[in-house]
């Protein structure tokens, strides 16, 4: 992993053009494979590309992370680990990968593939950008916040992109998807090094991380969330990010649920929320500049 980066000492061998001709070109030699996938019934939709950059591209992003300590701690009972999205503060590799998946033809080939239409990326990084976790950190299940910042649009998919070298299961950090919800048993998502997963977000996609056990190197994920203008269920909701416990928790289960009611309480009260969101991409603040 690299540490804190300044535009004059950051090595930048590809921009987010070229990030994303090399996803377009391996989406579509797998597209046939990954749409049946995303598509089948009786779960969460969902589906896994491997192998989705060059090897040594997707060495070069996860070398580009920034240090921990510059990044933004999120640790509480309903999950440990670190976020950032004002991206322009690190080496610009992450910035320009981040972005890649935000290319026009990428959105649209990824509409082919769900069937979702009318989806528009977030280049406010609502929740997006990049994340860390090391040894111990996990997320309990959970469902994601059902809008985009300004609560105009429904957030409907999300694209999670590993990039840590030697992952397996027994690494932990992997990501599970609640099919039968948080009660019944998950389907577990190894986060192996070079893959992107793509998978819905609605009122019943519940979804989560295990505990990472890797004391050697982190588990880092590129993240993105597209939205769209009407939701995936046939009515409209609200929800903020609600967590559970996990089935052996049930004294954390009775908590987190206390937490998410209270937390919906005040944005209703507080649409757009009684503190300034830290997790978003102010385009205006660039370092880089001077």
């Amino acid at each position: 992993m690299g540490t804190y980066l300044s535009q004059s000492n950051a090595n930048l061998t590809i921009d987010r053009r070229g990030y994303a001709d090399l996803i377009v070109s391996r989406l579509l030699a797998a597209q046939a494979q990954i749409t049946a996938e995303f598509r089948r019934p009786g779960c969460i939709p969902s589906c896994v590309v491997d192998d989705l950059l060059p090897p040594p591209c997707a060495q070069e992003i996860f070398d580009a992370f920034p240090h921990p300590s510059t990044m933004m701690e999120k640790k509480s009972l309903r999950e440990h680990k670190l976020v950032a999205a004002q991206l322009n503060q690190f080496n610009p590799i992450v910035e320009e990968i981040v972005f890649a998946f935000q290319d026009h033809r990428i959105v649209k080939l990824v509409e082919d593939i769900t069937g979702i239409n009318g989806m528009s990326p977030d280049d406010h990084l609502y929740a997006g950008g990049i994340s860390l976790m090391a040894c111990g950190h996990f997320l309990n299940p959970h469902l994601d916040n059902s809008h985009d910042k300004d609560r105009n649009l429904y957030r409907v998919l999300n694209l999670l992109y590993y990039v840590s070298p030697g992952w397996n299961h027994e690494s932990g950090g992997n990501l599970e998807l609640w099919d039968e919800g948080p009660g019944g048993q998950p389907r577990e998502i190894v986060s192996t090094f070079n893959r992107l997963v793509l998978m819905v977000t609605s009122q019943t996609s519940w979804h989560s991380v295990t505990p990472v056990t890797s004391s050697a190197l982190p588990r880092c994920c590129v993240s993105n969330y597209y939205f769209a203008p009407a939701p995936l269920e046939a009515h409209q909701y609200f929800h903020v990010t609600t967590f559970r416990g996990r089935p052996e928790q049930s004294v954390r289960d009775l908590v987190l649920r206390g937490d998410a009611a209270l937390r919906m309480g005040i944005r209703k009260l507080f649409p757009h929320g009684i503190k300034k969101q830290k997790h978003i991409y102010v385009k205006d603040e660039d370092p880089r500049q001077d």
